[in-house]
Formats: structure tokens, C-alpha cells, sequence
């Protein structure tokens, strides 16, 4: 278990931060951004949860998805260097994709077919997925990034994940949306 004392050490005061494995990198590292970015996400989807007691299958599912994030963000914050580490990091592995996977197969099961996309919003639990939904999107595109850069690397589950977990939220918008009867279709060209 992670166990902190001190919230502020100061050693960030020179704009770097430490990675898991102790190395610094400055606080706008492609690498940082990332698992910031899954923080952020992590966060809204916290927000989410407050709207979700109602729902305690989607809110168990999203509990899970908080805690899988955190593992996320290790994986992230421990590169793979190619060298053995001192320790087994943390990294997100398969069967996480494919707990994710069933849940969005599960709530998928429950909801009619879309004839249009929707508009972000409804209840205030699908507009808070729905940005955290964003946020994950932010994240994937920062990761494929990350991925791409010579010398950093991406575990294969790890994007996999970040790629349902967008998915995942945007049914779970739909599924708190009264299971899509509540959704707010888009009107092409409406307004024109």
C-alpha cells in the first residue's frame, strides 16, 4: 500500500516531478500529461458518482473503473525502460480490458439503438459522464502520442483500456439517461 505523510515535500518546486522509479521529469512531460490527464478523468468521474446512487450496478462498475485508473496512472508513471526492474510495477493487464468490455456489453444490452448521435447532458450523472468521457478521450489522444516518441513506451493493454473506458462512459451517459429514453438527440442542421 501506498502510505503518505507529508502532502508537500518541495521538490517539485523546480517544475519536475518524480516518476515511480525516483527519475524527475518536468511537469509538462508528454509522460506527465498523461497520467495527469487519467487524474482528471478519474476526478469527473468521482463527480459522476455522486449522481449514480440510484444506479448501484453503474456506480459499482464505475467504483471499479476509479480504481483501475489508479492502476493506470502507475503504469504510466513507471516507464518501461527495457531494463529489469528492481520491482514488478504496476500495469494494467487484460483482464481489466475485459471486465470493461462486459460492462459495456452488459449496459449496451439495455439500451435501444442510436438514429442519431446524442447530445451531451440529460440527467446531471450522463452530463458528468459525458465530460468525463471527453477527458478520457483527451488522455487516449495524449497516450498515442506518448507511444509514438522514440524511447517511450505504452503498454499494449494500457491503450486498449483508455480506449474502452471512453466507450464505457459514454453508455453509461445513456444507461443514466433512463437506460437512453432521456437522451437528447442531435439535430443536424437545426438551427440553420
Amino acid at each position: 500500500m501506498v502510505k503518505l505523510n507529508k502532502i508537500y515535500t518541495k521538490t517539485g518546486d523546480d517544475g519536475t516531478t518524480g516518476l515511480a522509479s525516483g527519475r524527475r521529469r518536468r511537469k509538462d512531460d508528454l509522460r506527465v500529461e498523461a497520467y495527469g490527464t487519467i487524474d482528471e478523468a478519474n476526478s469527473a468521474i468521482g463527480v459522476a458518482r455522486l449522481y449514480t446512487t440510484g444506479l448501484p450496478d453503474l456506480d459499482a462498475m464505475l467504483m471499479s473503473i476509479q480504481n483501475d485508473l489508479f492502476d493506470l496512472g502507475a503504469d504510466l508513471a513507471t516507464p518501461d525502460t527495457g531494463e529489469p526492474p528492481a520491482y514488478e510495477p504496476l500495469r494494467i493487464v487484460e483482464t481489466q480490458v475485459g471486465r470493461i468490455e462486459r460492462d459495456i456489453d452488459r449496459l449496451n444490452a439495455e439500451l435501444d439503438p442510436l438514429k442519431s448521435f446524442i447530445l451531451p447532458g440529460g440527467s446531471p450523472a450522463a452530463a458528468h459522464l459525458h465530460l468525463a468521457r471527453t477527458i478520457a478521450r483527451r488522455a487516449e489522444r495524449l497516450m498515442v502520442t506518448l507511444a509514438r516518441r522514440d524511447g517511450e513506451i505504452v503498454g499494449e493493454p494500457a491503450l486498449k483500456y483508455i480506449n474502452r473506458l471512453s466507450d464505457f462512459l459514454f453508455v453509461a451517459a445513456r444507461h443514466a439517461n433512463d437506460r437512453g429514453r432521456a437522451d437528447v438527440l442531435w439535430v443536424p442542421g437545426k438551427n440553420r
